[in-house]
């Protein structure tokens, strides 16, 4: 029993810190815990299931918002805004397909981009920096709007300040 609880306590860091593949790292300790001819092969319960998919979400929570981070910017963990969208559309994936809800990260993720966006129109506007923005604006509007933000008038300006493709 013992080695069971350490065999998931060790799949469950896995998909916590993954990296950059919470939904890869999630099937992957799945398939090792339960199928894997060099793994325990067990039955896991709703309850361990449950376990790990949270995991996945955990870290999927802190990619997408790692990236809308405004101190971020200068650090080598960055990768943008673009890559906050697109680790957003992953996640949204994984959880149809996992059957969870949305809501909680869609709620950070929201939040996180109006800071991000109070923050980049205040330096762009102080004439501190060029902008950090690295997606279209037609992909920062569409991300807003699928997180829920309001898009109003106070960001039609930043058109000028993004990318006419993304990197």
């Amino acid at each position: 029993m013992t080695d069971l609880i350490e065999a998931l306590e060790n799949e469950w860091h896995i998909v916590r810190y993954s990296g950059e593949t919470p939904e890869i790292a999630y099937n992957s300790s799945v398939y090792y815990l339960t199928r894997a001819q060099d793994g325990p092969r067990i039955r896991l319960d709703e309850e361990q299931v449950k376990l790990l998919k949270d995991a996945a979400v955990e870290r999927f929570a802190e990619i997408i918002l790692r990236d809308l981070q405004h101190a971020n910017c200068n650090k080598p963990i960055y990768r943008g805004i673009i890559r906050s969208i697109v680790n957003y559309q992953r996640f949204c994936v994984f959880c149809e397909r996992q059957q969870l809800e949305v809501g909680k990260v869609r709620s950070q993720a929201a939040e996180g981009l109006l800071l991000f966006l109070a923050t980049e129109l205040e330096d762009l506007q102080n004439g501190n920096r060029s902008s950090v923005i690295n997606c279209t604006y037609e992909e920062l509007q569409n991300y807003a709007l699928l997180l829920g933000v309001d898009w109003g008038p106070r960001y039609h300006g930043l058109e000028k300040h993004c990318p006419l493709s993304s990197s």
